[in-house]
């Protein structure tokens, strides 16, 4: 799955331009990012997609020196069995 990114923002799209799945991480703090939405479509639940999601969105606000936080409920479950990606 190809992912494009922005600074706050992770998302794949279908060959129509249809969102298939996405994650935002507003800044809310100085160098604190704040995961507050993971979507990913029902034709791809059960593959992994969300975790790739959080993957790239943790190491994305890594590079910029950022550190991570979370609202989001699957963010919230995905970061307590992945504490060093904090």
């Amino acid at each position: 799955m190809k992912f494009h990114s922005t600074p706050t923002r992770i998302y794949s799209l279908d060959d129509n331009g249809g969102l298939l799945a996405e994650i935002t991480f507003p800044m809310t703090g100085k160098n604190v990012y704040c995961i507050d939405h993971t979507y990913v479509d029902d034709s791809l639940r059960g593959q992994g997609v969300a975790g790739q999601l959080m993957r790239a969105a943790v190491d994305q606000i890594h590079a910029a020196g950022g550190t991570v936080e979370a609202t989001c409920s699957y963010a919230v479950d995905w970061l307590a069995k992945h504490p060093e990606a904090r």
